[in-house]
């Protein structure tokens, strides 16, 4: 019995999506999906902004890089995976809701990650979503005899990772972030492990969709923490922030014109897809702590924060530099050409410098509308010239 196309079965066989699929976009399950996670980031900002303002630069780097190691991981694998394999019948759905409540246990959690040091909520949240993950890896490796080793693959290597995770729950102290590190690490080989007998069908045009949407994510959370932080100062009759306001507005809308200047797409083969979809980790994390580090200059504005100055001004200008060179290994220099391909690592070093000197925050804002307007001047030429060759060729 055939179902049409209007009706959702509840369950049907998990056959691969065709990676040349046209109109392939964004469900409204995944749009959901990622709503969720907003919650995770926004926690996560926030804490770091908390303890850099308080003085805690190490714990606060640390439990920063770690809490979104566990965010950022749980969103990237049911991306990828959704992108060769949804289904959309009732199970896929179910599964994929149990994998959105575990998205909040973690969202919960991360208080208490950056506060006691215990990541004991996080990770029973990220387990419950591995864990459904592997119920959809099943699930495929019934459906898609042609990628039945990978899927085979990733579900026991999935489960085996979760065991380690809880185990490293019981170490003794000073041994949780060695394990932390060791799991990680099998947790991002795990791909290029069950891969090998063959690469999964996801879609190249789907993935690049489902990263800018997460990176439209992390700006809203910057967004968010400069609106917070002019509300909090007008609250308490500060309203000398308005320039900080407007300089880190212009820091935003850089970040983002930056990241959709020119159209891009994720490479569709290994091992450039694993660099680029793991590269996109310091975009992410780099993003939303800029948001932080904002908040932590208008802390310092008021003299409510515990830093000096210049620790402030790094708080913003170190993720910027880190943006900048990410942006610029994944999307300038494999496809652009000339001077912005070395603008780029000279604006994120200019960046580095720029809190050893006054108005920190105002001079980031002005390199990165520099780089910018350079990006723009240079597309202009080597769009113009095609045109007007185009123009010239005869009818």
């Amino acid at each position: 019995m055939t179902h049409p196309p209007s009706v959702r079965p509840f369950y049907r066989p998990m056959r691969p999506r065709r990676r040349d699929e046209p109109h392939r976009t964004a469900t409204p399950l995944e749009l959901f999906f990622d709503l969720c996670f907003v919650v995770a980031v926004a926690q996560a900002a926030g804490s770091l902004h908390h303890d850099v303002s308080e003085g805690h630069l190490g714990h606060a780097v640390s439990s920063y890089l770690m809490v979104f190691f566990a965010i950022w991981w749980s969103w990237m694998n049911f991306t990828w995976f959704a992108s060769a394999y949804d289904t959309d019948d009732d199970v896929y759905r179910i599964t994929t809701l149990v994998q959105i409540a575990g998205a909040l246990i973690i969202a919960a959690g991360v208080p208490r990650a950056f506060t006691d040091g215990d990541f004991t909520v996080i990770t029973y949240g990220y387990v419950v979503m591995r864990l459904a993950a592997v119920v959809h890896w099943i699930r495929a490796a019934a459906g898609d005899p042609a990628h039945r080793a990978a899927a085979r693959r990733y579900a026991i290597g999935v489960t085996v990772l979760q065991v380690g995770w809880l185990l490293r729950l019981t170490l003794p102290d000073g041994w949780g972030e060695v394990a932390f590190l060791a799991l990680a690490l099998a947790d991002v080989l795990l791909p290029a492990v069950a891969e090998r007998p063959g690469m999964t069908p996801w879609h190249p045009r789907h993935i690049t969709e489902r990263y800018s949407l997460f990176t439209l994510i992390v700006l809203g959370e910057a967004v968010l923490s400069i609106s917070v932080a002019i509300q909090t100062g007008l609250d308490a009759g500060d309203h000398g922030l308005w320039s900080l306001a407007a300089a880190g507005a212009v820091i935003v809308f850089a970040l983002w014109w930056l990241y959709f200047d020119r159209p891009v797409q994720a490479p569709d083969h290994m091992p450039y897809s694993l660099i680029w979809g793991y590269g996109h980790y310091f975009i992410f994390t780099a993003v939303a702590a800029v948001g932080a580090g904002l908040v932590v200059v208008a802390d310092h504005e008021r003299h409510i924060g515990h830093i000096s100055g210049v620790a402030a001004g790094y708080a913003v200008a170190v993720p910027i530099a880190v943006y900048l060179l990410a942006v610029w290994l994944l999307h300038v220099r494999p496809l652009q050409r000339g001077a912005v391909v070395v603008a780029f690592p000279v604006v994120a070093l200019l960046a580095l410098l720029a809190p050893l000197g006054p108005v920190p925050v105002h001079v980031l804002a002005l390199l990165l509308f520099a780089l910018v307007t350079l990006t723009v001047l240079l597309r202009q030429r080597d769009v113009r010239p095609s045109s007007q060759r185009a123009s010239a060729e005869p009818l």
